[in-house]
């Protein structure tokens, strides 16, 4: 009597492996792809070098505005890096690759959280390099040890949670041309803000926005714990919109991803 030669089923990869895989796919596409990159660290640089050294002396004449400044262009820095994670997840939805890592014994979801960990990695950097440029400019920080530990924490929570909206975004629209006009939208948001001008030197009507989005609280934490301003209630309020926004942008990610991928 014969037996039927049965082939064992493949042992699925660990969540911990498979992870890791797929950050670091994504960091190789993130090197092969070096203007992209350059670009995410190079625009909030000349943004901050503009507005220190071609608009700082009109809106603060005592030579401080590069203090000011700073905090606005970090979050805005992590904002340029954040935004390449939507059109890189919809060309990952658009192409047929997902289609394929279905066929292995693995969690394709982490596809998505692979280009998160990925982005952070890169924002990170580009953030340290625009506080290196920042310091030669005249950014004078005196903030200790522990405030320093606070606003990287802060800028880090701040960078997963617009990461996985953004990747939400990619996995929602049709294409990576679409995900990249949604995400510029997006982007307007620190120029409505305290990022470049005080609130109070709004027109009215701007005002009870910019003082009510996410951004405001978050630079205005920031700036309190290097520059010593006072934080007041905004340190509560940067975490409690972080927060919520990253559990709605992961449980959107999860949602749209299960549609999106037939699973």
């Amino acid at each position: 009597m014969k037996m039927n030669n049965v082939q064992p089923m493949p042992k699925p990869a660990s969540f911990a492996a498979t992870n890791a895989v797929f950050v670091g796919r994504s960091i190789r596409h993130s090197l092969r792809n070096i203007e992209s990159l350059m670009m995410a660290i190079m625009l909030p640089i000349m943004l901050m070098l503009l507005f220190t050294y071609i608009f700082g002396g009109a809106l603060d004449p005592s030579g401080n505005y590069v203090n000011y400044v700073v905090p606005g262009i970090i979050l805005l820095c992590a904002g340029f890096g954040s935004s390449s994670t939507a059109v890189d997840v919809a060309s990952d939805m658009t192409n047929g690759i997902i289609n394929r890592f279905r066929t292995m014994p693995i969690s394709s979801i982490s596809v998505i959280t692979g280009h998160v960990a990925a982005s952070l990695a890169r924002n990170l950097l580009a953030t340290c390099m625009v506080i290196g440029v920042a310091l030669l400019v005249g950014f004078r920080p005196n903030a200790t040890f522990i405030e320093w530990l606070g606003a990287i924490g802060l800028i880090i929570l701040f960078i997963l949670t617009f990461t996985w909206l953004f990747a939400a975004i990619g996995l929602v629209t049709g294409s990576p041309s679409a995900a990249s006009g949604y995400g510029f939208a997006l982007l307007f948001l620190p120029y409505l803000s305290s990022a470049f001008v005080p609130t109070n030197t709004m027109p009215s009507w701007i005002q009870g926005f910019a003082n009510h989005q996410p951004i405001t609280p978050v630079i205005e934490t920031i700036r309190g714990l290097l520059m010593g301003t006072p934080v007041l209630h905004n340190g509560w309020w940067a975490i409690g919109w972080c927060s919520a926004l990253l559990v709605m942008s992961i449980g959107w990610c999860l949602l749209a991803f299960r549609r999106k991928s037939g699973k």
